[in-house]
């Protein structure tokens, strides 16, 4: 059973998340696209977000699929979420999602599993991005990957540093592993940037005998250079 203290956060977290959705309701908000007043997500930029699924193959040969480009509105949108902590957008973009996924195809059987958030990025939000955007997606998540060591923030670094900075960040939960063991997995987080981030957790997994068949994403950055991948 969850430890007295990981109850705690979880709870801690949804009264966090429900809170900022209530009060999205009740103060003055401005279009989290467009910077309209008085609408979260007015309707030209909730149509911005309709899915249109893309793959991409990332360097061990699996797919990635994502629903959404990061650039323009998408990308205004999950920063809102992210940065501002405005939690009733998980909605729309776990509309995106759930695109992504079904994208993937996943096979029967097949289990969900979130890219965790670093503890610090927890704390400063007070809620996990990606297992949020997999519950309003309509899916159950599997937390089988837990943060393992502390890692810089992605921002700003390129392809190989990104990838040296992830190395070993994670960590299969046992308990978690022991009761899907044998199924294959699908990866999901919030966006593709340089694939590293997916890449470890692909590795991650496969080294604790898991098949990773999928990833899906919301979004994926716009690709500039050929051979380019998160």
């Amino acid at each position: 059973m969850p430890s007295p203290s990981s109850r705690s956060a979880t709870l801690a977290a949804a009264v966090r998340t429900s809170l900022a959705d209530a009060l999205a309701l009740v103060l003055p908000v401005e279009c989290a696209g467009c910077d309209l007043e008085d609408v979260a997500l007015c309707e030209g930029c909730r149509g911005a977000l309709a899915p249109r699924a893309a793959r991409r193959r990332l360097d061990d040969g699996v797919w990635a699929h994502s629903a959404l480009v990061f650039e323009g509105v998408p990308a205004r949108v999950i920063r809102c979420l992210k940065e501002d902590g405005r939690t009733g957008l998980a909605s729309p973009l776990g509309r995106a999602l759930r695109a992504a996924v079904r994208a993937a195809g996943p096979p029967e059987g097949a289990v969900l599993v979130p890219v965790p958030s670093s503890r610090a990025a927890f704390r400063r939000r007070g809620f996990a991005v990606t297992p949020l955007l997999l519950h309003r997606a309509g899916f159950r998540g599997i937390p089988l990957l837990a943060p393992h060591r502390v890692t810089a923030d992605q921002r700003g670094l390129d392809r190989e540093a990104r990838a040296v900075n992830v190395s070993g960040s994670m960590r299969v939960r046992a308990r978690h592993a022991e009761a899907v063991r044998g199924r294959p997995v699908v990866i999901v987080d919030d966006v593709l940037t340089t694939g590293a981030t997916l890449l470890e957790a692909a590795r991650t997994l496969r080294s604790a005998g898991f098949t990773v068949v999928a990833a899906a994403t919301v979004a994926a950055t716009p690709r500039r250079t050929s051979g380019t991948h998160r």
